[in-house]
């Protein structure tokens, strides 16, 4: 059973797990913001950030089984006064031996119930053009409005396009 919740603070038990999902994120080519091979010291200043960052701006969602983080998004709020409305989904991660059964779909009616509760009425992403994500966003209603050439390299260190989403609530 997959279990979604979200971090209101850190918790250092979970950096093992986190570690062991961005990992598997970058091995498996995902471009995330990092080039492989990636180092557990490199995931974990990564994480560490993350968790410094959790609060009003910034959330954090964990899909579990059991003890085991097999998934997650983030979530950060726009802080400028003309932006409170919105806010950018980042970092949707779902390890490999988990993907096709849900867990994104899960994460990411997670993070949306929340920007509703937090009155949002707009949310946006950006993701690898051309990749399976595409098909997640689109999948959940989110509308593709373009994209950018040679945004940023995958874990290769090839340059890749970047798809640009937004999602009205």
């Amino acid at each position: 059973m997959i279990v979604i919740r979200q971090l209101a603070s850190a918790d250092p038990r979970l950096m093992r797990e986190l570690v062991a999902l961005l990992t598997d994120s970058v091995h498996g080519g995902a471009s995330v913001g990092f080039l492989a091979p990636l180092a557990p010291a490199t995931a974990e200043r990564y994480w560490a950030g993350v968790f410094a960052a959790l609060g009003p701006g910034h959330s954090l969602f964990v899909a579990e089984q059991g003890e085991r983080v097999v998934g997650s998004v983030q979530i950060d709020f726009c802080q400028k006064d003309n932006g409170r409305h919105r806010a950018e989904v980042q970092k949707l991660f779902v390890l490999t031996g988990y993907r096709g059964q849900g867990i994104a779909s899960q994460l990411m009616h997670a993070l949306e119930a929340h920007a509703k509760e937090r009155r949002l009425t707009l949310l946006v992403l950006d993701t690898h053009a051309g990749s399976h994500a595409e098909n997640v966003y689109r999948h959940h209603g989110w509308q593709r409005v373009g994209e950018i050439p040679d945004y940023a390299g995958i874990p290769s260190g090839e340059l890749i396009a970047t798809a640009l989403y937004f999602k009205k609530l």
